[in-house]
């Protein structure tokens, strides 16, 4: 038996989120009916992240185990082949040591969100965005964006069906940069609690529309309260981007 790693990227648009469930179409799912069909045998993926539903991945990874040796080429293309109906595709698959494990050998994980700040509705981008009408100042969210960094209680900005043992994160980068029409954040940490980007960027939202201060931000973490978080941001405009691990 071996170990593969695969890194993929996707549109989460039609799926439930990344991790199987009973009901609905998942990206894990659908990996794992292709391996069923490219091996011959049922296949369990792990992957570094449980991205939710609507929520988009340029870079995931994902490891599974097979029964015999594949060259990786091989097992990309066949992969593919199985998945061209849907917007998923297998970008690498690598030969890995059996130590390796997608989502406890991560040390970072990094997402972006775009939000498109302009009176005209996207196009191309329509399924890869957060479009907001009105003006959106990103100097205030950056500055509040600043007082969430390190290593913090972040219950205000937990979802109330997160299974995580402890709200307490270490977020190693929140940055806020306007690029032209569009205002980006990107946060990197080793892990997140559920739904955590999508609560921050909507509180930093409110920032951002002049609705609350930055200090207002700092107080609400300091409350440990999910009713001080600003209104969830929508799925479309977060991305999981990339998955760091240790040097082979």
């Amino acid at each position: 038996m071996g170990r593969y790693r695969l890194d993929l990227a996707y549109d989460g648009t039609p799926f439930f989120g990344w991790q199987r469930q009973a009901v609905g179409p998942t990206v894990q799912g659908e990996i794992e009916a292709a391996l069923e069909r490219v091996t011959g045998a049922p296949r369990r993926v792990q992957g570094a992240g449980r991205t939710d539903t609507g929520v988009h991945a340029t870079h995931q990874v994902a490891h599974v185990d097979l029964d015999r040796a594949w060259r990786p080429d091989r097992l990309r293309d066949a992969l593919n082949a199985h998945l061209r109906a849907l917007p998923v595709a297998i970008l690498s698959a690598e030969a890995v040591p059996d130590g390796f494990d997608a989502r406890r050998s991560a040390l970072a994980r990094h997402y972006r969100y775009r939000i498109l700040n302009r009176r005209a509705p996207p196009t191309l981008e329509r399924f890869g965005v957060w479009h907001v009408r009105g003006p959106m100042d990103a100097a205030p969210m950056r500055e509040a964006a600043g007082l969430l960094v390190g290593r913090h209680d972040f219950t205000t900005f937990r979802a109330s069906e997160c299974q995580a043992a402890s709200p307490v994160r270490t977020l190693d980068l929140l940055s806020v940069e306007r690029c032209g029409e569009e205002v980006v954040i990107r946060a990197s940490a080793r892990s997140f609690l559920h739904s955590q980007v999508r609560s921050i960027v909507g509180t930093l939202a409110q920032v951002g529309h002049g609705r609350w201060s930055p200090a207002r931000v700092g107080e609400a973490l300091a409350s440990r309260s999910r009713a001080a978080c600003g209104p969830l941001a929508p799925p479309q405009g977060l991305a999981l981007v990339g998955v760091d691990y240790p040097d082979p």
